[in-house]
């Protein structure tokens, strides 16, 4: 059975999981502001980021394997270590490297650090002017 060599998704895909991923980082930092304006709509914005992170990160798991399995099926580590890289070898870590290269996880990692931030000060805030 042959092996059918990895490619990158298009970019509206991996555009559509990151606005995913922040939306649902989005929705757990409003949860905070939520509860204290309008909690009606705590629980209905928490589904939503649950589900649009079960989403996302069921996309970045697949992501993940597909890297590593093709690490795997062309042995590329070793074929690296002894300098035996074929034409289709190459491929595959051009794929590896455009993929890690063109990849938003650094963005969405560092909009959930800053997002994490806002709402623990808006929650401090909040709580100080009792609203």
């Amino acid at each position: 059975m042959e092996t059918q060599r990895p490619h990158i998704v298009p970019k509206y895909v991996t555009y559509g999981f990151f606005l995913i991923g922040l939306f649902s980082a989005i929705a757990f930092r409003a949860i905070i502001v939520l509860q204290r304006m309008e909690p009606n709509w705590v629980r209905p914005v928490w589904y939503l980021g649950v589900v649009g992170y079960i989403l996302f990160f069921f996309y970045r798991f697949g992501i993940t394997k597909k890297r590593k399995k093709a690490i795997s099926d062309y042995a590329l580590i070793e074929k690296v270590e002894s300098k035996t890289l074929s034409d289709e070898d190459r491929k595959v870590l051009l794929y590896l490297l455009s993929s890690i290269k063109v990849s938003l996880e650094d963005m969405n990692y560092a909009l959930i650090f800053f997002l994490s931030i806002v709402a623990i000060a808006a929650d401090i805030i909040l709580g100080l002017v009792k609203l």
